[in-house]
């Protein structure tokens, strides 16, 4: 099944995974809770017990508003969805939710209100830039 898997501090990437509740659960870390916050054919499959578990804060989710109603704890997966199961996501909504969820977030709270802020976007095959140094070693 070809999903977006969205981890705490990484850009989202199209992963492939078998179909069926065992591999949902591995991809999230344990029981999954799939939620439906989006008008698409997509559900948001995340780990049940992640805020509970202290698992990493990931990444917002927001009402119409624009104002924070929830934060996505540990890893989740963007899936489609089918006449009775999860399946496939398409690639116009891989690409959609993909460029949503491009830039990892850190959380404060403001004013009494939670904030996410955006992140440089990380990409774990890109290499890493090589450190010049000049001057004395300390």
């Amino acid at each position: 099944m070809k999903v977006l898997m969205v981890e705490p501090g990484k850009s989202p990437y199209a992963a492939e995974i078998e179909s069926g509740l065992k591999s949902l659960q591995a991809a999230v870390g344990g029981d999954i809770q799939a939620v439906y916050p989006y008008e698409d054919p997509v559900a948001l499959i995340c780990n049940d017990e992640g805020k509970l578990m202290g698992l990493p804060l990931n990444r917002a989710l927001f009402d119409d508003d624009g104002h924070v109603y929830d934060i996505v704890s540990g890893n989740f997966l963007i899936v489609g969805l089918g006449e009775e199961d999860f399946t496939d996501l398409s690639p116009d909504l891989m690409e959609k939710y993909g460029e949503q969820f491009k830039y990892p977030e850190k959380f404060a709270r403001i004013a009494g209100e939670i904030i996410a802020v955006k992140q440089p976007a990380t990409n774990e095959h890109r290499e890493k830039p090589m450190m010049h140094h000049s001057g004395p070693d300390l």
